[in-house]
Protein backbone atom coordinates (compact mmCIF):
# COMPACT_ATOMS: atom_id res chain seq x y z
CA UNK A 1 0.00 0.00 0.00
CA UNK A 2 1.04 3.26 -0.93
CA UNK A 3 1.79 6.40 1.77
CA UNK A 4 -0.91 8.05 0.08
CA UNK A 5 -3.76 5.85 0.31
CA UNK A 6 -5.66 4.99 3.44
CA UNK A 7 -8.15 2.64 2.68
CA UNK A 8 -7.36 -0.86 2.39
CA UNK A 9 -6.94 -3.10 -0.37
CA UNK A 10 -10.52 -5.11 -0.65
CA UNK A 11 -9.60 -9.01 -0.91
CA UNK A 12 -11.75 -10.75 -3.68
CA UNK A 13 -13.36 -14.23 -3.82
CA UNK A 14 -12.34 -14.34 -7.84
CA UNK A 15 -14.02 -18.35 -7.48
CA UNK A 16 -17.06 -17.30 -5.59
CA UNK A 17 -17.44 -13.89 -8.40
CA UNK A 18 -16.94 -16.43 -11.21
CA UNK A 19 -19.61 -18.49 -10.38
CA UNK A 20 -21.76 -15.59 -9.90
CA UNK A 21 -20.87 -14.12 -12.89
CA UNK A 22 -21.53 -17.37 -15.32
CA UNK A 23 -25.04 -17.39 -13.89
CA UNK A 24 -25.64 -14.39 -14.82
CA UNK A 25 -23.96 -14.80 -18.10
CA UNK A 26 -26.22 -17.49 -19.01
CA UNK A 27 -29.39 -14.99 -18.08
CA UNK A 28 -28.19 -12.39 -20.54
CA UNK A 29 -28.83 -11.77 -23.68
CA UNK A 30 -25.46 -11.06 -25.00
CA UNK A 31 -24.13 -14.32 -22.90
CA UNK A 32 -21.80 -11.87 -20.78
CA UNK A 33 -21.04 -10.84 -17.30
CA UNK A 34 -18.57 -8.59 -15.82
CA UNK A 35 -17.45 -6.86 -12.66
CA UNK A 36 -14.81 -4.31 -12.33
CA UNK A 37 -12.60 -5.36 -9.68
CA UNK A 38 -9.75 -3.10 -9.11
CA UNK A 39 -10.36 0.25 -10.19
CA UNK A 40 -7.30 2.41 -9.15
CA UNK A 41 -5.44 5.43 -10.64
CA UNK A 42 -3.57 3.70 -13.05
CA UNK A 43 -4.91 0.20 -13.62
CA UNK A 44 -8.27 -1.44 -13.92
CA UNK A 45 -9.03 -5.15 -13.33
CA UNK A 46 -12.04 -6.78 -14.79
CA UNK A 47 -13.45 -10.36 -14.05
CA UNK A 48 -15.86 -11.04 -16.93
CA UNK A 49 -17.50 -14.39 -18.29
CA UNK A 50 -18.37 -14.93 -21.90
CA UNK A 51 -20.35 -17.98 -23.01
CA UNK A 52 -19.10 -20.14 -25.81
CA UNK A 53 -20.12 -18.86 -29.30
CA UNK A 54 -20.32 -15.31 -27.52
CA UNK A 55 -17.36 -12.34 -27.26
CA UNK A 56 -16.02 -8.64 -27.45
CA UNK A 57 -16.41 -7.42 -30.53
CA UNK A 58 -13.30 -5.45 -32.00
CA UNK A 59 -11.95 -2.24 -29.98
CA UNK A 60 -9.10 -0.29 -29.80
CA UNK A 61 -6.40 -1.39 -27.24
CA UNK A 62 -6.14 0.17 -23.87
CA UNK A 63 -1.81 1.24 -23.51
CA UNK A 64 -1.04 -1.73 -21.91
CA UNK A 65 -3.54 -5.06 -20.85
CA UNK A 66 -3.26 -8.23 -20.20
CA UNK A 67 -5.80 -11.18 -20.54
CA UNK A 68 -5.84 -14.17 -17.97
CA UNK A 69 -8.18 -17.04 -18.56
CA UNK A 70 -9.30 -18.56 -15.33
CA UNK A 71 -11.90 -21.14 -16.69
CA UNK A 72 -12.48 -22.51 -20.37
CA UNK A 73 -10.90 -21.22 -23.92
CA UNK A 74 -10.82 -18.48 -25.57
CA UNK A 75 -9.56 -16.91 -28.79
CA UNK A 76 -7.84 -13.61 -28.88
CA UNK A 77 -7.24 -11.96 -32.38
CA UNK A 78 -6.27 -9.01 -34.09
CA UNK A 79 -6.40 -8.22 -37.80
CA UNK A 80 -6.42 -11.34 -39.95
CA UNK A 81 -3.43 -12.59 -39.18
CA UNK A 82 -2.67 -12.74 -35.83
CA UNK A 83 -4.52 -15.00 -33.16
CA UNK A 84 -3.59 -16.36 -30.16
CA UNK A 85 -5.73 -19.46 -28.45
CA UNK A 86 -5.42 -18.71 -24.52
CA UNK A 87 -6.34 -21.76 -22.24
CA UNK A 88 -7.47 -22.13 -18.24
CA UNK A 89 -4.07 -21.16 -16.47
CA UNK A 90 -2.48 -18.56 -19.50
CA UNK A 91 -2.03 -15.44 -19.45
CA UNK A 92 -1.07 -13.11 -22.97
CA UNK A 93 -0.53 -9.80 -23.36
CA UNK A 94 -3.06 -7.99 -25.38
CA UNK A 95 -1.69 -6.65 -28.76
CA UNK A 96 -1.19 -2.21 -29.20
CA UNK A 97 -4.00 -3.13 -32.13
CA UNK A 98 -7.53 -3.51 -32.90
CA UNK A 99 -8.44 -6.71 -31.39
CA UNK A 100 -11.64 -8.94 -30.45
CA UNK A 101 -12.25 -12.12 -28.29
CA UNK A 102 -14.08 -15.04 -28.86
CA UNK A 103 -15.04 -17.35 -26.57
CA UNK A 104 -14.72 -21.04 -27.26
CA UNK A 105 -15.91 -22.58 -24.22
CA UNK A 106 -17.93 -20.97 -21.69
CA UNK A 107 -14.87 -18.82 -20.11
CA UNK A 108 -13.76 -16.89 -16.97
CA UNK A 109 -11.68 -14.10 -18.17
CA UNK A 110 -9.50 -11.56 -15.97
CA UNK A 111 -8.62 -8.66 -17.95
CA UNK A 112 -5.85 -6.08 -16.46
CA UNK A 113 -5.63 -2.42 -18.42
CA UNK A 114 -2.85 0.15 -17.35
CA UNK A 115 -4.21 3.56 -17.75
CA UNK A 116 -2.61 6.51 -18.78
CA UNK A 117 -1.34 9.38 -17.00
Amino acid sequence: MSAASTEPAEVVDVGALADELLSRARQDLQHKASHLVVKGERQRAVLMTILAGGGLAEHASPAAATLHVLRGRVRLHAGEEAEWFVSAGQLVAIPPDRHAVDAIEDSVILLTVVLES
